[in-house]
């Protein structure tokens, strides 16, 4: 039986940074694994695998247009294995990378499921069937969450995917029919709509990017119907059907009509649940939610003493950065330091369709429903004068305000590098700053961040260059 300070259940960005953290601490640390890889599923079947096709997407949408830069391109064209070769090899780098750091802090990693067993106990069992019993002062429970399921949709996993089987799609297809207008179907969408794919959205609700404020659904509207994307929002699927290499889908419209669709490819970018379902709940007081979440304070703790919980499993953002983030103040409780809760308020979104989105804070809506008199400037990235040089020029950047104090409550990005650009939101937010702290920070020209510059000069009615 071993014995450790922390052990860490789950080695993705929640638990690898968790148990990185430990070590760093002074605390002796493990930490289980039951896939062959590290780093969970943002580093093997989600955040990183997907940008590094968006980044081929959006390499070969710069090379058809390279006319437009005095620059002549022949002979272009995808080679789709290159592609995924690149796609996993930019896996391979980050995951052999997270198991590096792991030898490099002496944590020690225990393959197998890990489950809990009460009393500050973890058994492993390998794969091949083998139970080892690891006790630990503090354990992290960083499980994460998988693909969700529904039942009217038959997934086969060839024709009818979910967002970890498309990734290892042999061929691009003719036509895709995408279910959920969130970061997940909008980002597919952008890859294959790139790739020479007929796309389309179905979304139940009323906008595309239904989280984000509302002009910037409406840019993201105009910019996917420009790229001949089709987007059917308040509409709902009724049925999916596979016959032979062809998917019949059945579609009701905002007034209760019925379409029939057919595609190749079925994509289901919707829904996922937490993996709490097998890992010891029951031997322990944790308390567990009907959606399958476990409850925790502040601090991450459960009502089991000793144990803590983060990142997909707790009811909190489904981020990766959330996680890491949660991992640091869980482990930071654990070691006694001076720490606080975390505010969800200032957790940044980012998005990589394109145009890629990035935003912080509330909405404009949001702001006004919480009774604030809002205050709101813009600025698009057309008048931005690096945008143009890029040949990027679309999108803007929206600040929400508050009229009486002038304190920026959100940022709304839409355009090139957007995920980039909200960094600087996210310091605006933490440092509570107002309107006219943003005004006074110089930014250097020509950049893309002048627009957050000239959109905070907008909130005052006195935007430079528009």
């Amino acid at each position: 039986m071993s014995n450790y300070d922390v052990v860490v259940i789950g080695s993705g960005p929640g638990g690898y940074v968790a148990a990185i953290h430990a070590a760093q601490s002074g605390l002796k640390t493990a930490i289980v694994e039951k896939d062959p890889t590290l780093g969970g599923t943002c580093l093997n079947v989600g955040c990183i695998p997907t940008k590094a096709l968006l980044e081929s997407a959006h390499l070969y949408d710069k090379m058809k247009e390279s006319s437009k830069f005095g620059l002549k391109v022949t002979g272009l064209e995808v080679d789709w294995s290159g592609v995924q070769g690149y796609r996993d090899k930019v896996v391979r780098q980050n995951t052999n990378g997270v198991a590096y750091l792991m030898r490099k802090n002496t944590i020690a990693v225990h393959k197998g499921h890990g489950r809990l067993l009460g009393g500050g106990k973890v058994s492993v069992t390998a794969e091949g069937g083998g139970v080892e019993t690891l006790t630990a002062k503090n354990i992290i429970l960083a499980t994460g969450s998988v693909c969700a399921s529904f039942g009217f949709i038959p997934m086969d996993h060839e024709r009818i995917v979910n967002s970890d089987d498309i990734l290892k799609l042999p061929f691009i297809p003719k036509r895709m029919v995408v279910m959920g207008a969130g970061a997940v179907g909008t980002e597919f969408a952008s890859v294959y709509n790139t790739f020479g794919t007929e796309v389309t959205i179905i979304e139940v609700l009323d906008r595309l990017v239904p989280l984000e404020d509302a002009d910037i659904s409406a840019e993201l509207d105009k910019a996917f119907k420009k790229r001949k994307i089709g987007c059917l929002t308040g509409h709902k699927i009724q049925k999916v059907e596979r016959k032979g290499d062809v998917v019949k889908v059945a579609v009701q419209g905002p007034a209760g009509e019925s379409i029939e669709m057919e595609c190749d490819i079925f994509l289901m970018a919707a829904g996922r649940r937490p993996v709490t379902a097998d890992v010891g709940l029951d031997k322990t007081k944790i308390v567990a939610t009907k959606r399958g979440t476990v409850e925790v304070d502040g601090f991450m703790r459960t009502a089991e003493p000793g144990v803590y919980a983060i990142g997909d499993i707790v009811d909190t953002p489904w981020l990766a950065h959330v996680a890491s983030h949660e991992g640091i103040l869980a482990v930071d409780h654990i070691a006694g330091k001076d720490c606080h809760p975390i505010d969800y308020n200032r957790t940044p979104n980012c998005t990589y369709c394109h145009p890629e989105i990035g935003s912080i804070g509330l909405t404009e809506q949001k702001a006004r429903d919480k009774g604030y008199e809002v205050r709101v400037g813009t600025f698009p990235f057309s008048a931005n004068p690096r945008a143009r040089i890029m040949q990027e020029s679309e999108g803007m950047i929206k600040i929400v305000a508050d009229a009486k104090y002038d304190e920026v409550l959100g940022i709304h990005i839409i355009g090139p590098k957007a995920t980039e650009l909200i960094l600087e939101g996210g310091m605006a937010l933490a440092l509570e700053s107002t309107v006219e702290d943003i005004i006074h920070t110089m930014h250097a020209h020509p950049t893309l961040g002048e627009a957050l510059g000239e959109a905070a000069h907008a909130v005052h009615g006195m935007a430079l260059h528009i």
